[in-house]
């Protein structure tokens, strides 16, 4: 998915005509938004197992180890889905990938909700995190592609802010389908039980994606890239306004592309070290935001907090609190992004989870008893559920939006494809591991899985600090130079 030179972001209109530069601004932002319907699928498709999972373990009769590898399986796909979705865009386009993800999701959505035994449903999954893979990277890439400068950072903020959106939905959805069947997702509503129907729900918005992928413009420079000028221009004229010189934009474009070659993984190993050192840096910003442990918080958190004593209902009511705290989260990210810049938020976010999941380690260590006789004290439960809410804020204001930009803007040109593919593969190889072990790292102990967690966090705010660079305001040109 090679990306040329960005928009200049220069009006073309005369000195105090601004009608034209606000209405090329609402159309990008129209594309932007629809384009983060695959950032909602993202978090709609990843979060919705969370107010399932305890039905599909009384329905199946399966334990925490199966339960993970359930769980984590999409995330596999998702890893699979990452690593292609670069070359299959370059061949087929930005806006084909986008219906394809589309349709896996819907495929998914109805497959798991009627898996036949719990093999399938783990297969059903993988199609759902392959869809989840190429939404993850074309995304971002296509948004970098269609900001200008100027708002690069805002507009490609759009990815986590539909992740986050897609979160609380599912969430919001999962809590009211099981307050239809009686408060547990394992009862029945109508012919189905109520995890079903959760799963299911994921169809709508994932035809709803498709259709808005089917409406905005193919990006300007793989239309160039296989030839197609005239619609090149078309594209260019409606994003950037009828007055603008197309003829211009498509040589400046044309010129990126000759002295461009189409990326290879191969070109990734050429550091001393293997791995180029920006490959490495960016490979260390996908890990680390894993590491922290915040899908637990998506995935789980309806077993987490009945794990230490409350009741299912009240469980996926908390679990949607945290997703509303994740989008406050995220929208100051996108208010600040491009005023404060991506190292010093990155720095706040990492300080800020290392405190609030210590806090929560802390508190979970309070715990007492065992089965379904668990309780603990109400100050330390009290703690416990505003760390992982403030852990949450520290995330979203933070990493939840840095690396899906970043990840857009820091490698160069001649290997940004490879390396978004790469480093977004590696974000969910590190999140199948977290997603897999929890289970079973949480039965042996909680308050220890989130001291481990909380180290991460700590590691996280050095590795920023020592190896990371800004890219603010920087145009992708120069930040290839």
């Amino acid at each position: 998915m090679s990306i040329t030179k960005s928009s200049t972001g220069r009006s073309e209109t005369a000195p105090g005509a601004s009608a034209p530069r606000q209405e090329r601004l609402g159309r990008v932002v129209f594309i932007t938004a629809a384009a983060a319907l695959g950032g909602f699928l993202f978090g709609y498709d990843s979060s919705v197992i969370n107010g399932a999972v305890t039905g599909i373990q009384d329905h199946y009769h399966v334990g925490s180890g199966e339960t993970g590898t359930v769980v984590a399986t999409a995330l596999l796909g998702s890893a699979l889905g990452a690593i292609f979705a670069g070359r299959l865009a370059d061949r087929l386009g930005r806006i084909r990938i986008m219906q394809i993800a589309a349709a896996l999701f819907a495929v998914s959505a109805v497959g798991s909700a009627m898996p036949g035994n719990i093999v399938g449903l783990g297969i059903w999954r993988v199609f759902g995190g392959i869809a989840i893979g190429l939404a993850s990277v074309i995304g971002p890439t296509y948004m970098a592609e269609i900001a200008p400068p100027r708002l690069r950072g805002a507009l490609s903020s759009f990815q986590q802010l539909g992740i986050v959106v897609g979160i609380t939905a599912s969430q919001l959805i999962n809590w009211g389908i099981a307050q239809g069947a009686g408060g547990a997702s394992q009862n029945k509503l109508g012919s189905l039980d109520a995890w079903q129907w959760m799963l299911m729900a994921c169809a709508i918005p994932a035809i709803i994606y498709f259709v808005l992928a089917s409406m905005i413009p193919e990006s300007p420079r793989w239309l160039i890239s296989v030839g197609r000028h005239e619609k090149a221009a078309a594209v260019l004229r409606d994003v950037e306004g009828g007055s603008i010189d197309a003829d211009a934009r498509i040589s400046e474009i044309e010129h990126g592309l000759k002295t461009d070659h189409k990326p290879r993984f191969g070109d990734l190993f050429k550091g001393k070290a293997g791995l180029l050192p920006v490959v490495w840096v960016g490979i260390g910003l996908a890990v680390f935001q894993q590491l922290v442990g915040i899908n637990v918080i998506f995935y789980y958190s309806s077993i987490l907090w009945q794990s230490v004593g409350i009741d299912q209902s009240s469980s996926l009511l908390i679990s949607l609190s945290t997703s509303i705290i994740n989008i406050i989260g995220t929208v100051v990210c996108m208010l600040l992004i491009d005023r404060v810049g991506r190292k010093p938020l990155a720095l706040i976010g990492s300080a800020g989870m290392t405190v609030s999941l210590g806090l929560a380690a802390w508190a979970f260590s309070y715990k007492t008893g065992s089965g379904t006789n668990i309780s603990i004290p109400q100050v330390d439960g009290t703690i416990a559920l505003v760390a992982a809410h403030a852990f949450v804020f520290f995330f979203a204001v933070s990493w939840g939006v840095i690396l899906w930009v970043m990840i857009g803007e820091m490698f160069p040109m001649k290997i940004r494809a490879a390396a978004m593919s790469v480093a977004t593969a590696f974000n969910w190889i590190a999140n199948w591991a977290v997603t897999k072990t929890f289970p079973q790292m949480s039965d042996w102990n909680l308050s220890a899985t989130y001291v481990i967690y909380a180290a991460f966090a700590a590691l996280s705010f050095f590795f920023i600090a020592r190896f990371v660079r800004e890219t603010k305001g920087r145009k992708l040109e120069d930040i290839t130079a």
